[in-house]
């Protein structure tokens, strides 16, 4: 279909379109062709500072925030560089960062950091000629309820992660970090950890019989003749359910030896009789499209991939135009994509069409900014989609990713079916006083089910009639033990998490990855156990800071960011009255009660009397139990005096503490000329190199950075010149900002010791 739109290929005018990925932008730019430049951000360009109080980036003031925002390391600055040449050549400018709130805070940096007084917003949710053409035909204007929304995320959780990190450092042996919805998700593994810790099996028995008929009945005691069944055709989709563990159980328990005996001693001895047959035909409706969270415990379920990476092969097939966007939390599909779903089953399963067009209704929290994800092109069934990547990439598509498909493709083809038809029968026989039930079902149409399997297999009854005799095979009781809670998979948490409010389903993957990554989470026979290190930690936590790990207030605070979202919150007056009031009180009795027992933490505070390389401020000794740090500590300039941030290990070959090798000054450095100044590609100190101008032969005085293997690779273009107007200057990554300039510009720093 061709779109009368904007003059795509107008003469001598450029246009530019940022996008957040070199892959997309590759992609664009062959469907936009000449007349078109399309460059990538490389995701978020800018951080929050490490400088101020608590190293935040940003102060709070009455009901203002003021937040100093810094090039993201490694590529930030270059990113910028680039851009800004890009802009500097373009007529028109176009934002096309994704539709969500990272996206739409991604192009506010890039318009705040460029300085751009004329640009358009545009959003699109696939990388499809259509949908791109389209977006750029209807340019918008950023929203900055979205972006306000963002900047009160990224702030609070700083503020959370920095201050309460702090705390834990000098209380938990190897404790690393805290985060305001991390820690509140640690809470809810450690206290499921607690509940198995503390149970105590009972035993019971599950009696039996088994008929000549031709089925088994379980006890179901004297009071379940009339029971219905409660199934419920309009029952939520559990995505997370392990379908390979049948915790169901027919029956009732036996609680005694002695019962469960009387009642087998009852079956064998007294004929049975049918004296109750249910029979019931029930419809299944098809599940709704996947959501990011019912994505991500699907893919946990039937493909065994963990949230982070099915959010990462997601991110490969929504660029590579695919599906759609794979944040989004709406179950909505388009109507234009319905009609073309219904044509897809007209030519290739009409028995399967419904009736009329199938809508799934999105929970009442959601915020619908787009569609379900869903495939660009139903008639790409995955056959089609690998042979197609093949041809136009001249790559196979990756196993995993044709799983994810095919995976996405059957559940919104599913979405679309009609629904699937049942036969459900409740058999109920009697000996004296003792009752049995059998249950069976039968599918009668599948409906959905030929795309999206989620009904166990068939159970066949015999056709009975009721007081109709039976001949009892035999019976018997099986002991048996109650079980303990399970420990949850990921797709369990992920959908308790979701239920709960707490983080949102965007950051999941990410929160769970950091957990295992902190040692705080490990996986045991694919569920999530805490560590020795994560039950301390949320011990700890729950003793000083008890609210900042409950769900409830976690999910509070989500509602609000949510508020905020919508223009209904201003956020820097929430973020500071809820520092104010809460947050900083909160801290200081946290400190205090930790002043007045210090027996209840695992570590005392260890101040060492060695300097740290970068600041000159004494180093703490930090306690890890990470494999990886061998002596099981490093230091830390962290904790005092609102340090730095420099973390130094032990080397046994040079029986010294060193800094991470990519921050070490190179081995012909003048540790005289190393500066406080971070090279802005890997964060090594800048070291001062004079030398001689060819032409002029006037001394000159330059930047480079220090770390000898980073000057040849990655900071070879890392370069800054002392200039007339008193500033170090680099073509690549503009000005360094200084407070107080000395004759060079520079602090010298002292030799580290």
């Amino acid at each position: 279909m061709v779109l009368q739109t904007k003059n795509f290929l107008e003469e001598n005018s450029l246009k530019l379109l940022i996008v957040e990925s070199p892959t997309k932008s590759n992609k664009i730019q062959k469907f936009l062709g000449n007349g078109w430049m399309v460059k990538a951000s490389m995701g978020h360009i800018v951080d929050l500072a490490d400088t101020g109080p608590h190293r935040l980036g940003f102060t709070l003031e009455a009901n203002c925030v003021r937040c100093e925002y810094v090039p993201r390391k490694p590529r930030g600055a270059k990113v910028l560089a680039e851009l800004k040449k890009a802009i500097q050549q373009a007529n028109e400018i176009y934002l096309a960062t994704d539709p969500d709130r990272e996206g739409e805070s991604i192009s506010w940096h890039i318009v705040e950091q460029l300085h751009l007084k004329k640009y358009h917003r545009v959003r699109f949710t696939e990388i499809t000629e259509t949908a791109i053409k389209k977006a750029i035909a209807q340019p918008q204007t950023l929203d900055l309820s979205l972006v306000n929304a963002a900047l009160g995320r990224s702030c609070v959780d700083k503020l959370v992660g920095y201050r309460v990190s702090q705390l834990l450092w000098g209380a938990i042996a190897g404790a690393k970090s805290a985060g305001r919805v991390q820690s509140a998700t640690l809470h809810i593994l450690v206290k499921r950890e607690r509940e198995i810790q503390a149970f105590v099996p009972q035993d019971y028995w599950s009696v039996w019989a088994i008929y000549q008929e031709g089925f088994k009945a379980f006890y179901c005691g004297n009071s379940h003749i009339n029971a219905t069944d409660d199934d419920s055709s309009n029952e939520e989709t559990d995505d997370a359910k392990d379908r390979d563990e049948h915790t169901n159980e027919m029956g009732q328990r036996v609680t005694t030896q002695q019962a469960a005996d009387q009642l087998v001693e009852i079956a064998r001895t007294h004929p049975h009789q049918v004296i109750s047959i249910q029979q019931k035909r029930t419809k299944n409706c098809p599940p709704p499209p996947f959501t990011t969270s019912s994505l991500q415990q699907a893919a946990g379920v039937r493909l065994s991939m963990s949230p982070e990476r099915t959010m990462k092969i997601a991110q490969q097939l929504y660029e590579n135009g695919y599906i759609t966007y794979m944040r989004t939390d709406s179950v909505a599909l388009s109507d234009e994509f319905r009609a073309a779903v219904r044509d897809y089953l007209e030519k290739n399963d009409p028995d399967n069409l419904p009736e009329k067009v199938t809508a799934h209704r999105s929970k009442a929290s959601a915020q619908e900014a787009h569609e379900a994800i869903r495939p660009t092109d139903i008639s790409r069934n995955p056959q089609l989609a690998s042979a197609e990547m093949s041809a136009e990439m001249s790559v196979q598509m990756s196993t995993e990713e044709a799983l994810l498909y095919s995976l996405i493709w059957h559940r919104t083809l599913a979405s679309q079916c009609r629904s699937a038809e049942l036969n459900k029968t409740r058999i109920v026989t009697r000996s004296l006083t003792a009752n049995f039930e059998a249950r069976g079902q039968q599918l009668l149409i599948p409906g959905y089910t030929r795309y999206w399997k989620d009904i166990d297999a068939d159970t066949f009854l015999p056709a009975l009639s009721e007081g109709e005799s039976l001949t009892l095979e035999r019976a018997g009781a099986d002991k048996k033990q109650t079980q303990p809670p399970p420990r949850y998979t990921e797709p369990k948490l992920v959908q308790v998490l979701e239920r709960r409010g707490v983080g949102r389903p965007s950051t999941y993957a990410t929160i769970l990855a950091t957990l295992k990554e902190r040692n705080y989470v490990e996986m045991n026979k694919k569920k999530l156990q805490p560590t020795q290190l994560g039950i301390n930690v949320d011990q700890f936590l729950e003793q000083v800071l008890p609210n900042l790990i409950d769900s409830g207030f976690t999910a509070q605070m989500e509602q609000e960011l949510d508020a905020i979202a919508t223009g209904k919150q201003n956020w820097q007056q929430w973020l500071t009255s809820w520092n104010r009031e809460y947050f900083e009180p909160a801290l200081v009795k946290a400190s205090k009660e930790i002043e007045m027992n210090p027996n209840q933490t695992s570590q005392q505070i260890e101040v060492t009397n060695l300097e740290c390389p970068k600041c000159n401020k004494l180093m703490v000794k930090v306690y890890s139990n990470n494999p990886k740090v061998k002596t099981g500590h490093f230091l830390c300039c962290d904790k005092y005096q609102d340090g730095c941030g420099a973390v130094m290990f032990w080397n046994e070959r040079t029986s010294s503490y060193e800094l991470p090798y990519s921050e070490r000054p190179a081995p012909d450095s003048n540790p005289e000329n190393l500066t406080s100044l971070p090279c802005p590609v890997c964060n090594a100190p800048l070291e001062k190199f004079e030398y001689a101008d060819k032409k002029t032969g006037q001394p000159k005085t330059m930047l480079r950075c220090s770390n000898l293997k980073n000057r040849k690779e990655s900071c070879q273009n890392v370069a800054f010149w002392w200039t007339s107007r008193n500033q170090w200057w680099s073509p690549n990554y503009g000005e360094i900002q200084l407070e107080n300039k000395n004759p060079k510009g520079v602090e010298q720093k002292k030799t580290p010791k």
